[in-house]
């Protein structure tokens, strides 16, 4: 069957309004996340201050991992994330009321505060959305959803960026508007989605909330990619340096910043839309590991680059490599869970991806704070392809994957 012929993910009912929360939740959180980097800098001029920022955002997910699988897969799913959503727009607000009237000037630790507040939504808005994913699409099209679903989440990245940079330049409080504004549409929606998965009817113990780690433990396909993820983008993600990099290194301004978030996913968003119409069929275990060392080598030549031309296209590069990974990991998560683990299982999932995010931004401050911008961005990069090194030795059942099915 070719392409053309192929089933569609488009027609299933509801699939089209996921699609378009999963642009609302991910287009307001970078927006979000251009307004705080560049006000942070702003107010401190401080590196490590920039990763702090992540730390407080992944913290609260660590806390509360086990907790929000649970709450995913006890109750209506769709609640749960629109919930979140709602919180977020609030915490928006605040921030846009903070930085429009001089009484609450938005200082060091009023974002800080924010930055703790909206990792503990993202806790519970990221598995929901995972969970829901597979009761919307027949399992032979999963695979296909997945990349689709990447897509999304890569439009909002490539748009909202460089929206909120252009934002910023009208006053920080133009960006929260935004944030606070797509937050709640993108809630609406979702409650208008079918039902995302049958709640279950375990009691929330501490042995329930341990089950996902353990299916993951058991799981050695599923532990190699997950934990793969982890440590090459944990230790090759320079995102919290881009401010230092937009002023300092390429000269440039807030619209310049965006630019350069938006780049790696306009490079994962033309990697996303093919996948979705040609699915990884066969190799999937090496196509992984090849893809995290491209993603390795594009972070050296971001890290060594003065040209925003080039930087920009290691940056396409860069993004494009690690979508491909993004979607070997969420399929094979999906198709090796039970529907009763979803919840949990993604939880650990989201975990693991705000690690390699979040807790990646404080260690590239700490990093550069110790080390400068420039070297801790190179040695991210050497670090990336220790760890390819490293995890084909270690997990020969994922480099040995083929298909997913």
């Amino acid at each position: 069957m070719t392409p053309a012929q192929a089933p569609s993910v488009w027609r299933c009912p509801g699939f089209t309004r996921f699609w378009l929360v999963r642009v609302g939740l991910s287009g307001g959180y970078q927006v979000l996340g251009v307004a705080i980097g560049w006000q942070m800098y702003a107010i401190t001029g401080s590196a490590f201050d920039l990763g702090l920022v992540g730390l407080l955002q992944f913290v609260p997910r660590a806390v509360l991992v086990l907790v929000a699988g649970s709450v995913v897969d006890r109750y209506e799913r769709r609640h749960v994330v629109a919930a979140s959503l709602a919180c977020q727009a609030l915490l928006a607000a605040l921030l846009m009321a903070a930085s429009l009237h001089w009484w609450l000037q938005p200082g060091r630790g009023l974002i800080l505060a924010t930055s703790l507040a909206v990792g503990a939504c993202r806790a519970f808005d990221m598995p929901g959305m995972q969970a829901m994913l597979p009761s919307l699409v027949p399992a032979g099209l999963l695979a296909r959803a997945v990349a689709a679903v990447a897509s999304a989440t890569q439009t909002a990245t490539v748009i909202a960026p460089a929206l909120g940079g252009l934002l910023y330049a009208l006053g920080a409080a133009a960006s929260y508007g935004l944030t606070c504004g797509v937050e709640l549409c993108a809630a609406a929606l979702l409650l208008s989605l079918p039902r995302g998965g049958r709640a279950s009817a375990t009691r929330i113990t501490w042995q329930s909330m341990l089950e996902g780690v353990h299916h993951i433990r058991a799981q050695r396909v599923l532990l190699g990619a997950i934990s793969l993820d982890l440590f090459a983008v944990l230790l090759g993600g320079a995102t919290a340096l881009l401010p230092i990099y937009a002023r300092d290194i390429l000269h440039t301004g807030p619209w310049g910043l965006g630019l350069l978030r938006a780049a790696p996913a306009g490079g994962a968003l033309l990697t996303a839309a093919w996948l979705a119409r040609h699915p990884i069929e066969r190799h999937a275990g090496r196509l992984m590991f090849g893809a995290v060392a491209v993603f390795g080598a594009a972070t050296l030549v971001f890290g060594a680059s003065r040209s925003m031309p080039l930087s920009l296209s290691a940056l396409v590069v860069l993004g494009g490599a690690d979508v491909i990974s993004v979607v070997i990991r969420g399929t094979l998560v999906q198709l090796q869970t039970p529907e009763a683990l979803r919840g949990r299982v993604n939880a650990v999932n989201s975990l693991f991806i705000g690690a390699s995010n979040q807790l990646g931004e404080f260690e590239s401050g700490l990093t550069a704070a110790w080390f400068g911008t420039v070297p801790a961005v190179l040695l991210g990069g050497v670090g990336t392809l220790a760890i390819v090194w490293l995890w084909r030795r270690r997990f020969p059942e994922l480099a040995a994957q083929d298909g997913l099915a």
